[in-house]
């Protein structure tokens, strides 16, 4: 590899994992206020295979080719004009320039500093890797959209996956009594991470269980036995429903409100600080995060195929460079 090139995962064209290739691209030099790291790892997103597939942020990103990942976690090898926090040689992770392309799955990728933070000191870079979309969706859910305050009733959907394990163990951070649906399976684990209650949701339906809740974080949506609009069933009055996947539809956004309660659509955002915030949580213990596998950068169609079995525990990552 030259100086002025990378290896990065490029599709030419919308489909399956099979589109996904490993090429030789020009490596990316940092602007005024912005960072290059040299990526170790990079996370592997629910919004990565359906933006692969013409769904998720492909509307975003236009028309292929582009390089896929938001997930990062790596080394600053080179530091722009302007920048202050961070310097050559540090250890960080993020989630830099979501929902606008960052080109995660390749062995650079430049952003503002501000995007990053420094990684976790307690984590390999391949356990950072699968925290920062994952995790911030969780924080910001709970922190900043749902202001969730301790002694309420949190329901979180999919539990035991990437993002609903950290919102478990955040939202029992925060004080909350905390529900979760998952597999029988799961229950032990989860247990563990903090949550109060859960319900195995192919056993039961979660509405006949479950009642008086004051947040529902829902990271499974209506395009999945309608778990959105059943969710209003569960909440108080004025209680709040998150729709993390696919939104608030104007159809749900009517039910909620004949049902005298709330909905919003949500969307991540970068956010160094709170990425600090969750590193302290970290390294204290108070949080962890799963890995379930790590795949090497030339399997990452294997690694989306797996990821799109929706029967992971925790999160998938790519190893880029050592």
């Amino acid at each position: 590899m030259s100086d002025s090139s990378m290896r990065a995962v490029v599709q030419h064209t919308l489909g399956g994992p099979d589109v996904l290739s490993v090429r030789q691209v020009p490596r990316p030099e940092p602007l005024p206020t912005e960072v290059r790291v040299r990526v170790h790892a990079a996370g592997i997103n629910p919004v990565d295979w359906k933006t692969r597939a013409g769904g998720g942020m492909a509307g975003v990103l236009g028309e292929p080719p582009f390089i896929l990942g938001w997930d990062v976690s790596g080394v600053v090898d080179e530091v722009g004009f302007g920048v202050t926090t961070l310097r050559e040689g540090d250890e960080v992770y993020g989630m830099p320039w979501f929902p606008r392309a960052a080109g995660g799955y390749a062995e650079y990728v430049t952003a503002p500093a501000r995007q990053f933070a420094r990684k976790p000191a307690t984590l390999s870079h391949e356990q950072a890797a699968a925290v920062p979309l994952a995790a911030l969706t969780a924080w910001q859910v709970l922190v900043d959209t749902a202001h969730v305050t301790a002694g309420q009733r949190v329901l979180v959907h999919a539990a035991a996956g990437g993002v609903g394990h950290l919102a478990v163990q955040f939202a029992k951070h925060l004080g909350a009594h905390v529900i979760g649906t998952a597999r029988a399976r799961r229950h032990d684990w989860l247990t563990g991470l903090g949550a109060d209650e859960l319900v195995d949701y192919t056993a039961v339906r979660f509405e006949d269980a479950v009642s008086g809740v004051d947040v529902v974080v829902d990271l499974v949506g209506d395009a999945h036995d309608d778990t959105g609009t059943r969710s209003l069933e569960v909440l108080r009055p004025g209680g709040l429903l998150v729709a993390v996947p696919s939104g608030a539809s104007p159809e749900l956004a009517a039910e909620a409100e004949a049902k005298g309660v709330r909905v919003t659509p949500f969307l991540v955002e970068p956010d160094g600080p709170a990425l600090t915030r969750i590193g302290e949580l970290i390294d204290a213990g108070e949080v962890v995060v799963e890995v379930e596998e790590t795949f090497p950068l030339d399997q990452v169609a294997e690694a989306h195929a797996r990821g799109e079995s929706q029967r992971t525990r925790g999160k998938l990552v790519l190893r880029v460079t050592s």
